[in-house]
């Protein structure tokens, strides 16, 4: 039977070429940094590397799972403060993705939905994970821009007798809702425009295209779910000024300065 991935040296020279042409394609297009193309291509095949070097291991205990779970939870939780506004605020970064995460995944597990072996869990997780934190880092990105550009507005509903937190969240809840359209897209459109990870892993793996079809409909509702709430408590924890780069009033200074 032929393998689904031809691995060789012509793997490695497409993948170099891939690399090469997004690079070159943002630089000349000037719509970001070609270097970080390559940085990020890099350290994914570093990462994947070492990932697959160690999965074998993790597998084989379930404390070694769970602390593999607990360490994709840190560095999403890291990635998603040092995006919205650095690592200062990474514990406070922490609590959409877990709040988002958590109750999906317990779900999933104690309803024996999805099967607590190792091999399993783990994907699971990971993808509910990273959903997450994409989902918090675009929706504190797009409230705190939201906020910055707004400030007018913000002053005007304060000086209407808004709150603070109720007056910043009429500016930024709309616009940080719009980090949810990725996954919405996607859900909507599985099947018709995409195959999904969870669909062609599942089918890589040898099953079947309706057990394919199933998980990756249990996969796009948990994300659903688990980005939903993500997105609703970074747009929370942005306007009660915990966490961002507009920390300690920094909402209410940019609102006086634009006065």
């Amino acid at each position: 039977m032929d393998e689904p991935i031809s691995v060789g040296p012509v793997l490695v020279a497409v993948l170099v070429l891939l690399t090469a042409v997004g690079a070159v394609v943002v630089w000349v297009g000037r719509v970001g940094a070609g270097r970080s193309v390559v940085v990020a291509a890099v350290r994914a095949a570093v990462q994947l590397a070492a990932v697959s070097l160690l999965i074998a291991a993790v597998l084989r205990s379930a404390w070694w799972t769970g602390l593999f779970v607990l360490m994709m939870f840190t560095v999403a939780a890291i990635t998603s403060a040092r995006r919205i506004g650095g690592l200062r605020s990474a514990w406070r970064a922490a609590a959409p993705i877990g709040c988002g995460v958590a109750p999906v995944l317990a779900l999933l597990l104690s309803t024996g939905t999805v099967a607590t072996r190792p091999v399993v869990l783990i994907p699971v997780a990971g993808i509910l994970i990273g959903g997450a934190m994409t989902a918090t880092s675009l929706a504190g990105v797009r409230a705190l821009d939201e906020l910055r550009a707004r400030h007018g507005e913000y002053e005007a509903a304060l000086a209407l007798g808004f709150m603070p937190r109720a007056a910043a969240l009429e500016i930024c809840r709309g616009s940080a809702g719009q980090a949810l359209i990725p996954v919405l897209d996607q859900t909507r459109t599985v099947g018709l425009v995409t195959l999904p990870g969870a669909f062609v892993g599942v089918l890589l793996g040898g099953g079947d295209p309706i057990q394919a079809g199933i998980t990756q409909l249990l996969v796009l509702i948990a994300l659903l779910a688990a980005e939903a709430v993500a997105v609703l408590l970074t747009v929370e924890l942005v306007a009660a000024e915990m966490i961002g780069r507009m920390d300690r009033g920094e909402v209410g200074r940019i609102a006086r300065a634009g006065r």
